[in-house]
């Protein structure tokens, strides 16, 4: 799909920031933060390189925005290819079998690749292709909709899943934000018969649906005959407000920021920090054009999809293994240390997945939902 402003121009911002956020993806699924860990790095190394894993419960980090963006840039995805395909007379009832079709397709995939994890068949709903169906769905139902009234919806779902935590209280489930005794915990037992080890609950996708709405009204801002500095200003200016509402909420101690919950604090929050990066990027990129290397990004960013089921299968499970048969194999015969050789072989997992973008998007080959 071509995220352009016109028939001529294409906003490559957009490609390069989806393109980043699976880079930064892959190289998790590839060990490169891990690697890293196994380093036990102190002092300012320790702390950038704890950017990089979520935060255990009440916070943000860097990591924890890599999901808001992801759905974001769904968001402005769907709603550019929307508007020109009713540029070419397609309603959005037509448009809308499309959009069915390809959230089934997310949502089959998401709970398939937990059964890849758990190595038999399971069923779990807490993958992010499984949020995004949902997320997709009530995004594109009100994507018609003027500004207001999308921010409105997407501001009552946050205020929604707040109220639900502090007033639906279960026997024992009624620690409002207590990990693994809230009301997102009690809807898992009621979806799945379980809870999550680590935190992450199924109903994430009500307030995340947030992240898809604003992308949605961004990719509709960016797509405007508005001048470049309204854009901007206007991305900035959203973002600030997010900040700060998500920080208050949180320091004032009325709603944590907790991602692994999506509180209303973390969705505002991290959804401030995700506008604040892309008005940079459309910045750089798209007006001031510094676009030498972006490239690098988007071959990857446009098989988005693609590359993220297959660092979570293939990659996870079959070439991070092998690669580093070879890799570590070499690095011992040369006397250099095993935890150095974990790190190399990371990177080479890596750039093989990169290449693999770059070899398809040589040839054309996209493959869509």
């Amino acid at each position: 799909m071509s995220l352009s402003t016109n028939a001529n121009t294409r906003l490559t911002s957009l490609d390069v920031m989806r393109g980043l956020i699976m880079i930064f993806l892959a190289a998790e699924s590839a060990r490169v933060y891990a690697s890293f860990d196994d380093l036990q790095p102190t002092g300012f190394a320790a702390k950038v390189l704890e950017q990089f894993f979520h935060h255990p419960w009440n916070g943000l980090r860097a990591w924890d925005c890599i999901q808001p963006a992801f759905m974001t840039m769904a968001g402005s995805a769907m709603y550019i290819s929307y508007y020109y395909k009713t540029e070419k007379g397609i309603t959005w009832s037509q448009n809308f079998k499309h959009i069915a079709l390809r959230c089934l397709k997310l949502f089959i995939f998401g709970t398939a690749l937990h059964c890849v994890y758990a190595g038999r068949l399971v069923w779990e709903l807490w993958n992010v292709l499984t949020q995004l169906s949902v997320t997709t769905l009530i995004a594109y139902l009100i994507i018609r909709r003027s500004y207001a009234f999308q921010l409105m919806i997407s501001l009552l779902l946050l205020l929604a899943t707040d109220l639900a935590y502090r007033f639906i209280l279960m026997p024992g489930y009624e620690e409002l934000f207590t990990e693994g005794h809230n009301f997102g915990a009690w809807m898992d037992m009621i979806l799945m018969g379980k809870i999550n080890a680590h935190g992450w609950v199924t109903i994430n996708f009500v307030p995340t649906a947030a992240h898809t709405i604003w992308g949605v009204l961004a990719g509709k801002l960016l797509i405007s005959n508005a001048s470049a500095a309204k854009k901007i200003s206007t991305l900035l200016i959203a973002g600030v407000i997010g900040l700060i509402a998500g920080y208050t909420l949180d320091y004032a101690g009325i709603t944590p920021i907790i991602k692994r919950i999506a509180t209303a604090s973390f969705v505002l929050a991290s959804g401030g920090y995700v506008m604040i990066v892309l008005a940079i990027l459309y910045w750089l990129i798209d007006v001031r054009k510094y676009q030498k290397y972006a490239w690098i990004a988007t071959v990857i960013g446009m098989n988005a999809i693609f590359i993220y089921l297959f660092f979570e299968t293939v990659g996870h499970r079959w070439v991070n293994d092998t690669v580093a048969i070879f890799v570590t194999g070499f690095t011992n015969l040369v006397s250099i240390p095993m935890e150095i050789g974990d790190v190399i072989s990371a990177f080479t997992v890596l750039l093989l997945e990169w290449g693999l973008c770059y070899w398809l998007y040589k040839r054309k080959i996209f493959f869509k939902l």
